[in-house]
């Protein structure tokens, strides 16, 4: 679990070893938008997820990106941060991109996203106990309705026939599809 201080230091150092990144245009389609958001208004949100998501685009800076943005954008391998309903749209949008070289690892940290905002079963004391109630991690359903804000971009991406074989497993892609239309998979 990184606190607001880490995540901004792990930012730093991100671009202390890639510099070329925080340069970088911002006009991908994928990311219009992107500048436009107050990340650093978002509770324990650092302002540089911009340029992370930028180095998700770059075949040298991307695999490092991905493992700081992923660790920027969850609380615990069990809670999305407060920022990830806002990267959604983006992360959605890079891994409909055919060349991005962390491809699978975008579909990966979608899949995780989705998992991690499944309402929780209030009558179900275990998973209470280990996930914590839905009232007490209100990004759950931020994230849930981010999912269904851009549910026809990420229908798109699991339609998108020119996808190589085993990018989303037939699980992650019923994952995805529960996280798009949650109304059609009762919990």
């Amino acid at each position: 679990m990184m606190d607001a201080t880490a995540k901004e230091a792990a930012v730093a150092q991100f671009l202390h070893e890639y510099p070329q990144i925080e340069r970088a245009a911002c006009d991908h389609p994928a990311l219009l938008g992107c500048a436009d958001v107050d990340w650093s208004q978002i509770p324990g949100c650092p302002a540089g997820i911009p340029v992370l998501l930028r180095g998700l685009l770059d075949a040298v800076a991307g695999p490092e990106a991905l493992r700081v943005l992923g660790n920027v954008l969850m609380n615990s391998i069990f809670h999305a941060g407060a920022a990830m309903p806002a990267a959604l749209p983006f992360l959605i949008g890079l891994a409909g991109v055919p060349n991005t070289t962390v491809r699978p690892g975008l579909v990966e940290l979608l899949v995780v996203a989705a998992e991690v905002s499944s309402p929780v079963d209030s009558g179900d004391e275990r998973q209470v106990l280990l996930l914590g109630s839905d009232c007490d991690h209100p990004e759950r359903e931020r994230v849930r309705a981010a999912f269904a804000a851009h549910a026809s971009a990420l229908s798109a991406l699991l339609e998108d026939e020119a996808l190589p074989d085993g990018l989303i497993s037939a699980d992650d892609r019923e994952c995805l599809l529960k996280a798009v239309e949650p109304q059609r998979h009762p919990s």
